[in-house]
């Protein structure tokens, strides 16, 4: 992967990460409920099964591309349709709504690490999204296992990293969510917005 292919898919991912999703949801639940170093066991989970979630996507659109490149073509105007679709979903959604937590029974690492490892790869809507964002960055002239392992490791490390911070500052998110959530969202809808329009136009 060129690096400035490499440093685009980095801010977008940056911005993939932060946007709300039901594992950045979960880190902060349980960064309130367990704290921080508990939580690792959930991040954890969550970012393995990001990366297998990643090899499906990528590998299952590697298989079509061998029948014709011209549907890597079609994949990032698909593609990027789809992200301009979920930005816009992203900016008109209300503000997540954050009950105040009971207090937190005693879990094992293991029962964390599964709920983390299962919100990632049931979520269809997390398939759908990387069948929709990664033939952005997909080069057929490249080994796709090597793009395979540069893409999966960058996401894991951010997604790690952002989701830590998350359940660090649990108990500040929060509120901060509560009054500006909105808004929030707003950006966050505003850059897969961009992505989805840029992107397939940058990659041709």
């Amino acid at each position: 992967m060129a690096l400035d292919t490499w440093l685009i898919y980095l801010v977008a991912v940056i911005g993939l990460s932060l946007a709300p999703g039901p594992n950045g949801l979960l880190a902060l639940t349980h960064g309130v409920m367990y704290g921080h170093k508990k939580t690792l066991f959930t991040i954890t989970g969550g970012v393995l099964g990001f990366v297998v979630v990643i090899g499906l996507a990528m590998f299952g659109i590697g298989a079509l591309l061998l029948a014709s490149t011209d549907l890597l073509l079609l994949f990032k105007w698909l593609g990027g349709l789809y992200l301009i679709w979920l930005g816009i979903r992203i900016w008109r959604s209300p503000a997540m709504e954050l009950q105040p937590i009971a207090k937190a029974q005693a879990v094992s690492g293991c029962s964390l690490f599964r709920q983390g490892a299962l919100a990632a790869i049931t979520n269809p809507k997390v398939l759908l999204f990387f069948g929709a964002f990664l033939p952005q960055f997909i080069d057929p002239k490249l080994s796709l296992v090597s793009q395979f392992m540069v893409m999966a490791a960058t996401f894991a490390v951010v997604e790690f990293v952002v989701e830590y911070f998350i359940a660090n500052v649990a108990t500040k998110i929060r509120p901060w969510l509560a009054r500006s959530g909105k808004r929030f969202n707003q950006c966050c809808g505003g850059l897969f917005t961009l992505i989805g329009a840029s992107l397939p136009l940058y990659n041709n």
